[in-house]
């Protein structure tokens, strides 16, 4: 199950990522007191829906809405968050990509906050 390959998120990639992320934090953490909470694992450099349909290779997607994609971006992080047993969400970045985060505090849990990380609206 290690190699498991959900659409286009490899689960080998995303636990190396993630081992990365842990020693970054823990890093900076010593350098400066203060843990990330969030820390941005992949970002995908756009918020158009056809585009992350293809990049996440979504083509099984029922509807091609902004509801439907939010829908299979939390399902897709839930079983990915099962995988890698971490905690994992799809967010925006800065930048309003979409982006994968590994959620380090809370209880997110492969979830996305309709108000604060993803809404609808965002797909072009």
């Amino acid at each position: 199950m290690d190699d498991a390959k959900i659409y286009g998120l490899c689960i080998t990639r995303l636990k190396h990522q993630i081992e990365i992320a842990r020693k970054a934090d823990q890093a900076r953490g010593k350098d400066n007191g203060a843990l990330c909470q969030r820390i941005l694992l992949e970002s995908y450099m756009t918020a158009e829906m056809e585009e992350i349909i293809d990049i996440l290779e979504l083509y099984d997607i029922q509807e091609h809405t902004p509801k439907h994609l939010k829908q299979m971006l939390e399902d897709l992080a839930y079983t990915a968050s099962l995988l890698t047993r971490e905690d994992l969400s799809f967010g925006l970045t800065e930048k309003g990509h979409l982006g994968l985060y590994l959620e380090l505090k809370g209880i997110c849990a492969g979830l996305v906050e309709e108000d604060t990380c993803m809404p609808e609206e965002i797909f072009i």
